[in-house]
């Protein structure tokens, strides 16, 4: 009896051990060079911010941000809208289908500006994550916002429409829209954050609920650092409930994309820390730490010519995973008057 009782032990035991979440995603010698294909360059426009899907056809869709350069880099803040690419290929080329989404107008809390969109698949719908401002009952006109985009941070427009940037989402049943706005953000600032929620990053975690990063400025933190809070739902619309411990905590980061990889049981984020491009991992969704694969790349590129990309900025990571296989990392970049979507092809590895 007491035989069976040991060996019905050991096996449970060795059966929990088989099962334990491991973080053994690498994937960061698997970098392939850059060719003119993986850069998507919109002509007249700074491209910023880039999202993936694979639709119903088959094809690829990508949702990303971008302005008219006549409104300077700092147009982000005032004139930015959501636009939608299609290609046959993940790391492209993409061709522009149209635009989905603008500014919704005075008396919206969205009413300025659609920027840095996470587009997502929640059973039969989709749904376009993205971030938007206002003015208040500040009263504006076009020429107002121009004059914003064009002066920049110091304008005293900005220090409106930074701190009222919220996080919100349209829902549609197709790619093809439409797109149907909510009347509210999806969260405001508390916990390990204040002032906005912004840059979104969301999935669905094995217990059927949603998991969202939004970013914020730290609280009682003399210095300008951004932070990431972890919000639970369990609707992929809210309401959402900020966790009390941060994502990130250490250091200023930014621009947090998310995924719940489902053969290590496990979540996957990665982000930008102005300097490099790193990742982070939860088994739970909300107790986060350095991934084993820790810093996925420096601030640079390898082209195919043979030459080295050294963006003036290199943000808004974006990774294409399927089935738990890193496909392609998609990247803004900002070199001198130029900014686009670049998309870094991963080699496929049978391992991962």
């Amino acid at each position: 009896m007491k035989q069976g009782i040991i060996f019905v032990f050991f096996i449970c035991f060795f059966t929990s051990m088989s099962q334990e979440v491991k973080d053994d995603l690498h994937f960061n010698d698997r970098f392939l060079p850059i060719s003119k294909d993986n850069i998507f360059k919109t002509p007249g426009y700074y491209n910023w911010g880039t999202s993936i899907v694979k639709g119903e056809d088959g094809k690829y869709h990508l949702f990303y941000s971008r302005w008219k350069k006549e409104y300077s880099f700092y147009g982000w803040l005032t004139h930015s809208e959501i636009a939608h690419a299609i290609s046959e290929n993940l790391s492209g080329p993409w061709e522009y289908e149209e635009t989905v989404l603008k500014g919704s107008g005075k008396g919206h809390w969205d009413g300025i500006t659609a920027h840095n969109p996470k587009i997502k698949f929640f059973d039969g719908k989709y749904y376009l994550y993205y971030i938007g401002t206002n003015l208040g009952k500040k009263e504006y006109s076009e020429k107002d916002l121009v004059e914003t985009a064009l002066t920049g941070y110091s304008h005293p427009n900005w220090k409106i429409l930074r701190p009222n940037q919220r996080t919100g989402v349209a829902v549609a049943s197709s790619l093809s829209g439409p797109w149907m706005r909510m009347d509210q953000p999806l969260i405001e600032p508390s916990g390990p954050i204040t002032t906005l929620t912004v840059n979104p990053a969301i999935d669905k975690g094995k217990d059927g609920k949603y998991y969202l990063i939004v970013k914020g400025d730290k609280p009682n933190e003399k210095r300008f650092i951004r932070n990431q809070a972890i919000a639970i739902s369990d609707s992929p619309v809210g309401p959402f409930e900020i966790q009390e411990k941060a994502v990130i905590d250490d250091m200023d980061t930014e621009d947090v994309s998310m995924w719940y990889d489902k053969n290590r049981g496990r979540f996957y984020a990665v982000f930008h820390a102005h300097d490099f491009i790193g990742m982070i991992t939860s088994k739970n969704g909300s107790d986060w730490k350095n991934s084993n694969q820790y810093k996925l790349l420096p601030k640079s590129l390898n082209l195919a010519d043979g030459s080295v990309l050294k963006p003036d900025r290199m943000e808004r990571p974006f990774l294409y995973q399927e089935d738990g296989k890193p496909k392609v990392l998609v990247l803004s970049v900002k070199k001198g008057d130029e900014s686009y979507s670049v998309f870094v092809p991963i080699k496929k590895n049978t391992a991962n």
